[in-house]
């Protein structure tokens, strides 16, 4: 008998961005464009690492026509930032990223109305913004830098703040349990491939194909990073986390005994973006926070079923848990003959 047999397996979700469910779901965000052309936005939205200071810079770059390296973000600060909820639910690209596209709106159609006025424009849809300069449609040529036109305008006593308030549509649920909970979903799709010793119930997962639907990736190395870190999360569910309890105490109250992956740990993970743009999101930006870690357990789960043919429901699937599955399978198949 082959004592370490592969299998795979995949599991696919659907996850409801925002609070949902009829909650209150804002978010209010400023963007100013100093006499300079540098740019400042302030959220409430707090980047725990998941990237959304890059993100929010990102929009307002694009929707002023400044460089990056031009954006400063003034985060999660009550003295000085706006409201913007909770950083969680996935919520924060697609509710706050619409906070910052309509306040830096804002802040750019004031500098672009002054600059028509200059330009001797009628409206200024007829100027266009990007890569630092403010030209005129049909002729490139007759531009102004943004910097320069920010610096007239400031001197002229227009100040250019933007505010931008969003607020994501969401409906409770009737009391039949129907109703538009959550408006967009995002959509994902993972597969495993697993390694089981029948010998020891060690589970190795050697490899995630992760594909997800973010409708559309502002940033795909952040976007990428999401996918794995969820990845990561994913597999200490599926394999090794467990809150240990003896009479009401935690005996594992430490990462000595309370295991969660290291690199070490980590199998490939190959990331496929899929980008249906939202119509209601920023340039179609959903989500991509939790959706990453929701199919991970399920697809493992399923390609140890596809290894061994045995179907384990309890997480984590500890050495332990799929041994005792194997000699209970061994031993119908023994009583059946």
């Amino acid at each position: 008998m082959v004592a370490k047999k592969r299998g795979t397996g995949m599991a696919c979700i659907f996850y409801g961005i925002g609070y949902g469910n009829g909650f209150p779901d804002v978010s209010t965000a400023l963007v100013e464009i100093h006499e300079d052309g540098s740019v400042t936005v302030r959220t409430g939205a707090a980047d725990c690492g998941q990237g959304s200071s890059t993100i929010l810079a990102q929009i307002a770059a694009e929707e002023i026509g400044v460089a990056l390296d031009r954006v400063t973000v003034v985060a999660a600060d009550t003295d000085a930032t706006p409201d913007a909820g909770t950083t969680a639910a996935t919520r924060q690209t697609y509710v706050s990223g619409n906070a910052v596209r309509l306040a830096s709106r804002q802040a750019a159609d004031k500098l672009l109305n002054f600059v028509a006025r200059e330009l001797g424009v009628n409206t200024i849809m007829g100027l266009k913004a990007a890569d630092g300069y403010i030209s005129v449609l049909g002729y490139p040529k007759k531009r102004i830098s943004i910097e320069q036109a920010a610096a007239q305008a400031w001197l002229a006593g227009v100040r250019l703040v933007g505010e931008g308030t969003f607020t994501a549509h969401t409906t409770q649920l009737d009391e039949n349990g129907q109703g538009a909970p959550y408006w967009p979903y995002a959509f994902g799709v993972q597969i495993a491939e697993v390694e089981v010793d029948t010998d020891t119930g060690e589970v190795k997962v050697l490899k995630i194909i992760a594909a997800h639907d973010v409708g559309r990736a502002i940033n795909r190395g952040a976007v990428e990073g999401q996918i794995a870190g969820g990845v990561a999360m994913g597999l200490g569910l599926a394999l090794m986390e467990e809150v240990l309890l003896r009479e009401g105490q935690i005996y594992n109250p430490n990462l000595h005994s309370y295991l969660i992956p290291t690199t070490m740990d980590m199998p490939e993970v190959e990331p496929i973006i899929i980008e249906d743009p939202e119509p209601s999101g920023p340039y179609g930006a959903k989500g991509v926070g939790e959706p990453t870690t929701l199919p991970t357990a399920p697809a493992i789960l399923n390609a140890i079923y596809n290894a061994v043919g045995v179907r384990l429901t309890e997480l984590p699937a500890t050495p332990e848990k799929v041994l005792k599955a194997l000699k209970a399978k061994e031993g119908q198949h023994e009583h059946s003959h």
